[in-house]
Parts: C-alpha cells; structure tokens; sequence
C-alpha cells in the first residue's frame, strides 16, 4: 500500500441513495468545535495534559517546523496545534504540501543536512535510518522529565504500532501517527441484486465478482499499475497465502505461495476486472467505486470517510474482513503513516514533546472524532470515531489491522532496497494481470530484476 495516499482528488458524482445508518462524513472536512467531543473545550483540554507528570512550559518560547504531505492527519492535527502551543509556549510552524512534492523534496533537504523540518511525516524508514536522518528517540523516552510513561500509556497503541517504529536493533526512530489496512469494500445493492452473501475466501470472491459483472460495471477493482506505489492489495494475497517478498535477502515471490496468490490477483481482474485495470492505481480503484463503476474493491481502509461522504460516493457500501485462503488466515497487507525527528535539529526536546502530545490519548481522541484512524485503541473504540468513520467501517478496518502481521510489511517496506524491489514485483503483477505472461514466468524474471537491484 501506498502509506497515505488515499485522498480523493477527482470527479464529484451527484445524485446519491442515502448511505448506511451510521456511516459518517469524511474527517478531511471536519474543523468545527462542534463536532469534538465536550472535553475539547480549552479548560478540559488543559486538565487532561495536566495529569501528566512533565513541565509542559521547559521549552516555551521556542519555535519548531512540522512538515508533511497534504493528508488527513495533517487535516485533523492542524486545529488542534493551538492547543499545543497554550499548552507548552512552544510554536508550530507548518510545512504542508502536496504529497509528490513533499516526498520528493524532503529526502534532498535532509540529505543536505538542513536543520528544518524539526519534525516530518516520513515513509522511507529504512533509507531514513541508514543515511542518519532520523533521530533515535530511545534516550527521550527514557528522560523523565520528557516522558510520562504511565500517563502516555503504550499498551493503549494498536499492536501494530508498537511494533512498526522498531529497527533491528530495537531503536525507535518514529512514532505512527495513523493506521491503514487493505479491506473489501462491496456495493451493498449489486450484491443484494444477486442475493450474495460477502465473500471470505478467494475463491468466493472470485466467484461473487464474476456474478456481480455486467456490461456497466466491472466485478472488483483493485491496484494493478507496473508501479510499486501500486503492490498493497497484492501483498496482502501474497501474505495469506503463506508467502512472503524477501527470504535471506533474496526475491522469494517466485515461490509458489507467491504464484498461487498472483494467479489468483490476476484471475480476479482478468475475469472480473475494469476495462484498463493494468493501468490503475489508488484513485481509478476509489474513483470507480464511489461512481458506481464496480461492485467491489480491496484497498485502503482509510477510503472509508471518502465512500461514506454523501457529497462523493453514489453507493451503499458494505465494509468487510480482508478474504483469505481456504484453511489459512488473512493476513492483509498494513501501515501506518509515521512522524520522525530531524537528526540535525535544533530542537529535538521541544520535538520530542510536540509528537508526544500529538500521539497522546486525549489528542488522538480529538482527531479521531475528526475521523482520522489513529493508532490508539481508545480512540478506535470512542464514539466520536465510529460516528465520523463509520461503525461498520471502523470494526472492519480494525479487523484486518489485527489480522495484519507486521513483521511482513516491515521486511518489504523497510528493506533497504525497497523501491525497485516492489517496482519489480508490480511490474511481474501487471504482465500476469494484461496477460503478457503466465504468472510462473512474470514472477520467476521480476524475481531476477529485484534480486540485480538487491545485489548491486
């Protein structure tokens, strides 16, 4: 998956059935006070923070800049940043662009040693750590005068973000700052049409997707560009069905785990695909099923707020568990989103703090009531959240993050050769998907073209 990019940019359809009971507007356009929860409010807001044991004010009068990508959650913690700023004297200067040209401009900035951003969202862990741009934080979280561990309480985190900020050496150098996993979403009504039942495994959804085809829609829509930006849903077959990328530094999608799952991927959209689905990548797969255009779609859980917004999606929507092989479990491919210190920043204590208040309870709280998947199991569970993600989308997005298995996300997207090895590995996906190639023989030479890229 492509960590954050799940906003939708395109067409507005117009003319729309009324969505599921419970299913909320999207978070993106959440700003008013009204629709945080009572303790929002300046004083409670204040009180809460006060329970921690930290001297919010040590670095008042300092100035930091926060720099990410145009994103829900730059969209959710930005009404709140004055919160912060009352709260520790401490100013946040923001950088937010659009998401190409934030990520391609950050890595020449912070290999040029400059000294701002002081706090970024970052993708590129692996590159990040190795090149010594990112701060180890290990020693913040073990000041006590920084850090109230009872008050912050980790075991609040979903497990997978307790788990992702963790190198091999066992250092933190970020903290998650959202949540996503692959999930089915279904066009409620073309399933009721036929009168199928949601799909579990992938043979079922094989066959609902071949059912639920016609002539003006297509059965399932999912990322199949020669991208690696495009490989989220592909992974999560190959991971369940018991394959996996990287084994003893080398390709293994060419094992036959990773063919059996691509032959499936690629029967699905061969079969019941979009016309042109070798060319798609997140926004054709959103764009088509908020237009009606396809009955089912696997991608990111954080579409939800855009498919549940009656201004953007024509359809009712049914959001369900990642499918899995039969006598094996689901294991979809997830991540999150993460937010690292500048290791040439001129203040990484009044850093250090701000990520601590914006990834505390009663800040993620805030934002989740704006609809942003957190990485808290409190704001999961807060009635704030259900209402703006939608209760059924929430439960199905929380399901398949803890059907994730992280330490596969992280041997693929933070190995260091990353890029080109997932670029190998879509490019196998899509020649299986358009037919070019039997899927032995487009696995076995993108395999071969990750492993030249692998070994220099």
């Amino acid at each position: 998956m492509t960590k954050g990019k799940n906003r939708l940019s395109g067409r507005v359809p117009v003319g729309r059935r009324s969505v599921v009971k419970g299913l909320g507007a999207t978070g993106a356009a959440l700003s008013g006070m009204a629709m945080l929860p009572r303790w929002s409010f300046a004083d409670d807001y204040a009180a809460m923070h006060a329970n921690a044991a930290i001297d919010w004010k040590q670095f008042s009068g300092q100035t930091i800049t926060l720099a990410g990508a145009a994103h829900p959650w730059s969209n959710a913690i930005t009404p709140l940043l004055q919160h912060f700023t009352t709260l520790t004297g401490i100013t946040v200067v923001t950088d937010f662009q659009s998401e190409t040209k934030f990520l391609g401009a950050l890595p020449i900035k912070l290999a040029r040693g400059s000294t701002t951003p002081d706090v970024f969202m970052f993708l590129a862990y692996g590159q990040g750590i190795s090149a010594g741009w990112l701060e180890p934080l290990d020693a913040y979280y073990s000041d006590k005068s920084l850090t109230d561990l009872a008050w912050y309480d980790e075991s609040d985190l979903l497990k997978t973000a307790q788990g992702f900020p963790l190198w091999l050496n066992g250092e933190r150098y970020a903290f998650p700052i959202t949540s996503e996993a692959m999930t089915l979403f279904m066009n409620s009504d073309a399933l009721a049409a036929k009168n199928l039942p949601v799909p579990q495994t992938f043979e079922e959804l094989l066959a609902t997707a071949k059912a639920v085809k016609t002539g003006d829609i297509s059965g399932i829509a999912m990322r199949a560009k020669a991208s690696g930006n495009s490989a989220a849903a592909a992974l999560g077959f190959v991971f369940s069905y018991g394959g996996v990328m990287v084994k003893d530094n080398k390709a293994a999608f060419d094992r036959p785990e990773a063919v059996a799952a691509i032959e499936m991927y690629g029967q699905l959209l061969s079969q019941a695909g979009p016309i042109g689905v070798g060319t798609y990548d997140w926004y054709e797969v959103l764009n088509d099923f908020l237009q009606g255009r396809t009955a089912m779609a696997i991608d990111s859980s954080n579409f939800a707020t855009d498919i549940s917004n009656p201004a953007k999606s024509r359809v009712v929507t049914t959001f369900a568990a990642f499918p899995h092989l039969a006598g094996r479990p689901p294991i979809p491919m997830m991540s999150h989103w993460q937010a690292c210190i500048n290791a040439k920043s001129r203040n990484k204590k009044a850093a250090f703090l701000f990520l601590l208040w914006a990834t505390s309870k009663p800040t993620s709280l805030q934002t989740a009531a704006a609809g942003l998947a957190t990485t808290r199991v409190s704001a999961w569970s807060s009635e704030g959240f259900k209402k703006a993600f939608g209760e059924q989308a929430a439960a199905a997005a929380l399901t398949n993050l803890q059907n994730a298995d992280v330490a596969l996300a992280k041997a693929i997207l933070f190995h260091p050769q990353s890029s080109a090895v997932l670029d190998a590995f879509m490019i196998g996906v899509n020649e299986v998907v358009s037919g070019k190639k039997p899927t032995q023989d487009a696995m076995t030479a993108a395999a071969k073209k990750a492993n030249a890229a692998i070994h220099g």
